[in-house]
């Protein structure tokens, strides 16, 4: 009998009268929020203008919300395309299934987009977003949750997890929270990042690519203690391949960008460079005219002190004659 477990919510939606609240829809709004007001503020600290990250978002998120999408239902299309199955279900977006990958994949894309009208560096803007996006990922794998989905192997420690659904073949019992350890992982991806981008100043992507890295180190062996349905290679899970496969990819980049690109861009925003200096031009201006302003005011004292001097001398001169 087991002692402790983390219990799974009796529901994922709730309704505020015809209007569905779903808790996966919240996670991944909130996890969004979340990227953008950290990527933001690491991007002004950059020299970056505020605003930038979240107009290069408006590209992002979608690309990336579609990707993921695409990712899911191409790799799990069986869920969607065999015998018994509706396809319309491929866009049901809020009843969960997106893949990191694809949603990274195809987010990129419209990040470069994005930067691309803007005239920003793609690589500069990665690096000040990547922790944001661990973050989004370590609050988005609770929507796993609220959809009593994505966990691993029967056990019985103190904080398994409780599935109490038997929709889709599930088996209720209590299991290993995968969610729960890729979302703590995802946090220390995100310190990770941060701290190494803070002692080592990484530039030209190489903050992001030691997220991928970091991330992708922590997938295979949370993927590995999965046990919902997917494809495997050579007895291993498709997500375990991706995963070691783009690790190697991330860390061959960390490994040349570093030899090719030392050190950190200089400038990330032309415009807001710019913009400071005018800033700082009309500052020193207004200094300058305040004081000309004290010169004019000490020399009509003056005038003004000699000239009662004058008087008085006058008055006395009168008096003796």
């Amino acid at each position: 009998m087991e002692l402790a477990f983390i219990p799974s919510p009796s529901r994922g939606v709730l309704y505020l009268g015809p209007i569905p609240l779903r808790g996966y829809a919240f996670c991944i709004i909130i996890g969004v929020f979340v990227a953008v007001w950290l990527g933001n503020k690491r991007w002004i600290a950059r020299g970056g203008r505020a605003g930038t990250v979240a107009d290069i978002a408006v590209w992002a998120v979608p690309f990336g919300l579609v990707g993921g999408r695409l990712y899911h239902v191409i790799t799990d299309y069986e869920l969607y395309f065999s015998e018994g199955r509706d396809w319309v279900d491929a866009f049901k977006i809020w009843e969960g299934g997106l893949g990191i990958w694809g949603a990274i994949a195809l987010g990129a894309l419209g990040a470069w987009i994005g930067c691309r009208r803007r005239g920003i560096p793609m690589p500069a803007y990665a690096d000040a977003v990547a922790p944001g996006i661990a973050f989004a990922q370590a609050i988005g794998r609770w929507g796993n949750w609220f959809n009593q989905e994505l966990y691993g192997k029967p056990t019985d420690l103190p904080w398994a997890l409780e599935i109490t659904s038997s929709a889709d073949g599930r088996v209720p019992g209590t299991y290993h929270p995968t969610f729960l350890y890729e979302s703590l992982w995802c946090i220390g991806v995100a310190f990770l990042v941060i701290w190494a981008d803070r002692r080592f100043r990484l530039g030209h992507g190489r903050a992001f690519a030691l997220y991928v890295a970091a991330y992708c180190a922590g997938r295979a062996w949370i993927e590995y203690m999965r046990v919902d349905d997917a494809h495997h290679i050579l007895g291993l899970r498709l997500n375990v391949w991706t995963a070691i496969l783009v690790f190697l990819l991330a860390v061959t980049y960390l490994v040349l960008s570093s030899k090719k690109r030392p050190g950190r861009e200089d400038v990330v925003e032309p415009g807001a460079a710019a913009t400071g200096d005018d800033a700082g031009s009309d500052e020193k201006s207004g200094d300058a005219g305040r004081d000309d302003e004290a010169v004019d005011e000490s020399k009509a004292d003056t005038a003004e002190s000699d000239a009662k001097s004058d008087a008085k001398n006058e008055a006395g001169s009168g008096k003796k004659t």
